[in-house]
């Protein structure tokens, strides 16, 4: 059963929160303040912990540092949206707006507990007190603090002044041909050349001669001879991009290469040594493709040395408001633009929406928001992300959307026994019912998280009239403290 941590120091938000999720199969815990969080409870023991963002003495923002790695979803008001947009930059994983839906939290918890399937069994080792790697690599254009990518930069810098082949896996569009760059920058053979091929962009008939090289007569139209890519990438790096592509005949080719740290250009008699650093790249499983037959095994276990996992950008967590933002001033940049900024919906958009095309598709999406955008501000149409789709999209299982219309159907009557099972709604109602008499609207809405627009609305939506006495009995509980 996942673990959920509720922070609200206002108890009747809290109890609607705990209720509602406990029907929903989550272990729920409760604290009031940030100091009683930490103090009867261990944050890294939870999958979620949902927070209130104003909270008697330090701001629920605080506990986003806190609990390392466990993601925190915050709670804001209408009101306070932009304090949420920050909230999101100092790490939070997404915001809820007062007064929400049963149904929006509830999706909202799904989602995010979905995308931290192993989130408390990772975080304390990949914490960034435990001296994890650099929080990203600017001199090849990778940024990200992530644990995934903590253990990524520590492991480039492990294998980077080695010799040995290296493999990087990843989806299509993470950045692959980036560690590769990193890897050789990192290494002694920095000063020397590195020389990037595309395995999946040649030809087959021409690939051989492209890799090789051949000799001045070795087929028609070979009317001088040519270096071939391994060739001049000697003394240096050859990344070979997407590897899963190359013909089984080139395959036969450079496993020689490998074993003989040879090569012999097509149409010659004679070998010639190289000195080269082979990283290879795919975003295919090169397991699977040499039991099918459709990939040389025994290259598969010589390009299978080390290994490095790039992984997907909707696993890297914080780290998409933070390369996005990194893309905007690049593109800002590039394109001699004035400053702008991502809207509170471009950020929930950015951080909600799977990105299958990873960090180029973000790239292009920030790209074509610059241009199309005339204010300072982009908004998620812009990036072209419909966020009500988005929404929908990540609902997790039939399950999840019965849970949730059961939780929409529930029995709206307001009780005064708090045990009763009341909507979120209902609450509202209790709440202001019971503490319009001692309160000012103002208070009554900074409880609420609401301002006095919202506040007033709701009284008239709900028919509860505003008493005449609230603001009176305010004024003498003032004198009184004076």
């Amino acid at each position: 059963m996942k673990q959920i941590l509720v922070v609200e120091d206002e108890s009747v938000i809290r109890t609607a929160l705990r209720r509602l999720l406990e029907r929903n199969d989550y272990s729920v815990s409760e604290a009031a303040s940030v100091q009683e969080a930490e103090t009867r409870h261990n944050l890294l023991s939870f999958d979620l912990i949902i927070s209130d963002l104003r909270l008697p003495g330090a701001p629920g923002t605080d506990l986003i540092k806190k609990a390392g790695e466990v993601p925190v979803l915050i709670m804001t008001s209408y009101a306070s949206l932009r304090s949420a947009v920050d909230s999101m930059r100092m790490g939070a994983v997404d915001y809820i707006a007062k007064p929400f839906d049963h149904s929006d939290m509830l999706n909202a918890v799904q989602r995010i507990i979905a995308n931290h399937p192993t989130a408390q069994n990772s975080y304390p080792q990949s914490s960034a007190q435990d001296g994890g790697g650099s929080a990203d690599d600017r001199a090849t254009g990778i940024v990200g603090n992530s644990p995934a990518m903590q253990a990524l930069f520590k492991d480039i810098k492990k294998i980077a002044p080695t010799d040995s082949t290296v493999l990087v896996l990843g989806e299509t569009g993470t950045g692959k041909e980036l560690v590769a760059r990193s890897v050789h920058q990192h290494s002694k053979r920095a000063g020397k050349a590195l020389i990037s091929v595309n395995c999946a962009a040649i030809p087959d008939t021409l690939i051989e001669s492209e890799l090789f090289g051949y000799e001045k007569g070795a087929f028609t139209g070979a009317n001088a001879s040519r270096t071939g890519l391994i060739e001049a990438a000697d003394g240096g790096t050859l990344f070979l991009d997407e590897i899963g592509e190359l013909p089984m005949e080139a395959q036969a080719r450079l496993l020689r290469f490998i074993q003989e740290g040879e090569i012999r250009r097509i149409g010659s008699v004679t070998s010639r040594k190289v000195n080269v650093r082979l990283i290879c790249a795919t975003h295919r499983n090169l397991q699977n493709l040499a039991a099918e037959g459709e990939f040389r095994q025994d290259l598969y276990y010589r390009i299978n040395v080390l290994r490095l996992h790039l992984p997907p950008l909707r696993e890297r967590g914080k780290d998409i408001l933070h390369l996005a933002e990194h893309l905007l001033q690049v593109q800002l940049e590039r394109l001699g633009k004035d400053s702008m900024t991502l809207s509170p919906r471009a950020i929930q958009a950015i951080t909600t929406y799977q990105w299958p095309g990873n960090v180029r598709e973000l790239e292009h999406a920030i790209e074509r928001a610059v241009i199309l955008s005339d204010g300072e501000e982009i908004d998620n149409e812009v990036l072209g992300i419909d966020l009500e789709l988005v929404n929908v999209n990540r609902i997790r299982g039939g399950k999840s959307k019965q849970s949730s219309q059961a939780a929409q159907q529930q029995p709206r009557s307001i009780s005064s026994d708090p045990a009763e099972d009341l909507s979120l709604e209902d609450y509202f109602q209790r709440f202001v019912l019971e503490h319009q008499d001692s309160m000012s609207e103002t208070e009554l809405a900074q409880k609420l998280g609401i301002s006095r627009k919202c506040l007033w609305e709701r009284r008239q939506r709900f028919e509860i009239p505003r008493k005449k006495s609230s603001s009176k009995s305010s004024r003498q509980r003032k004198k009184a403290t004076s």
